[in-house]
């Protein structure tokens, strides 16, 4: 094993794992990988609670189907109290972040709030509803009660003004589903309106955090599709580069708006910045190195959230050189324009991917409740 997950946080980025489950919890897995492996921080989102906690009882094959992957205990109790499937859904994922927010307590303590996070996303139907989300966002916050949680809102055009109100009664966000760099920049302007609106209100802004997730694979997985059916020698030479370029010139606006006069305000006022958090970074073309988006997006106060595949091959094979990001932003903008001449759109790409990311989330929320509706039902205690 090399030390590259050691070097990777040595330049600035932060490792977070991109999964939690009560298995990981409870087996020590979670603490393990803090110990040995540099992971700072917890990423959720509802596909991964679906795998989860669906898993434990919907696959007799899984590992964890013999002890309900350690719901089962609390899937009685819940049965037993007749609760409805959207409170036992909420009070078992809760109840996993809460742990994972201890577990990584210490963390969070020694970096001043900065790392030690564990993120849960607000229910995924509401992504397009401004005042559902907040009163979600809310309800999380209190619910899992521990500092060191972000709760996650997607970057919908609803989301924007959620994520501002949100960040104004001082609670921290994990944005999440960014696909282009001009949601992007709306995404930081709304966080620097909350911000000034928490300063206004005479909260403490030192003690809100936030990070940005822009996801980068998707977008190579999208293009390349459409590349592909090109099927020329111009077009497959521009394969497999849109995702860097695009978070690239991401991190590139990331650097302008907090070097900006609105920014150094609030700097002067403790405030801390917004990082990029580069997510879907699991390589989805084994055309390409299974580390590509960890060794090609090195910069400072960035977050690299991964899968536990992509966790294990930065620790076996991970080639972190120093900063990969500096100095790329010419050549990035370049790559980006040559999608765009082989007729390819940007902008009908990123708002598929968003529309995509929304409903995939939607997906497996639904059949979380589904499933979890069932376990339920078959717990139920009989009546008499």
């Amino acid at each position: 094993m090399t030390d590259a997950l050691k070097r990777l946080s040595e330049e600035g980025v932060a490792i977070w794992l991109d999964d939690l489950s009560r298995k990981r919890i409870t087996s020590g897995n979670l603490a393990e990988l803090i110990d040995q492996q540099h992971v700072v921080g917890v990423t959720t989102n509802p596909s991964i609670f679906q795998k989860a906690i669906s898993g434990g009882w919907g696959s007799p094959r899984s590992s964890e189907a013999e002890s309900g992957g350690g719901y089962e205990q609390q899937l009685a109790d819940l049965a037993a109290r007749k609760v409805t499937v959207e409170e036992a859904v909420r009070m078992i994922t809760t109840a996993d972040v809460r742990d994972a927010a201890d577990i990584l307590r210490p963390v969070f303590d020694a970096t001043g709030g900065k790392d030690g996070r564990v993120s849960i996303e607000v229910d995924p139907r509401l992504a397009h509803n401004t005042a559902a989300t907040v009163a979600e966002a809310k309800q999380l916050a209190w619910l899992v009660d521990r500092p060191n949680t972000l709760i996650k809102i997607p970057a919908t055009k609803a989301g924007l003004p959620a994520i501002t109100e949100v960040i104004g009664k001082g609670i921290s966000v994990n944005v999440t589903l960014i696909f282009s760099l001009e949601r992007y920049r709306a995404v930081m302007d709304a966080y620097l309106a909350g911000l000034e609106k928490a300063k206004a209100a005479g909260l403490d802004i030192s003690l809100i955090h936030s990070v940005a997730s822009f996801f980068v694979s998707r977008v190579d997985t999208e293009i390349d599709k459409r590349i592909d059916a090109l099927g020329t020698e111009d077009a497959k030479a521009a394969r497999g580069k849109a995702g860097l370029a695009n978070a690239r010139l991401a991190y590139e606006a990331y650097e302008e708006v907090f070097s900006s006069d609105r920014w150094a305000a609030l700097d002067k006022a403790n405030a801390n910045k917004q990082r990029p958090l580069w997510a879907s970074t699991g390589v989805k073309d084994k055309a390409y190195k299974d580390t590509l988006y960890v060794d090609d997006l090195v910069a400072p106060n960035t977050v690299n959230t991964m899968p536990e595949a992509t966790l294990e091959a930065t620790a076996d094979h991970g080639q972190i050189t120093g900063n990969t990001v500096a100095g790329t932003y010419e050549q990035s903008r370049a790559e980006l324009d040559a999608v765009e001449k082989l007729g390819i759109s940007y902008d009908e790409v990123v708002q598929l991917l968003e529309d995509e990311g929304v409903d995939k989330f939607e997906a497996s929320w639904i059949d979380l409740l589904k499933s979890t509706e069932a376990e339920l039902k078959r717990l139920a205690p009989s009546e008499g």
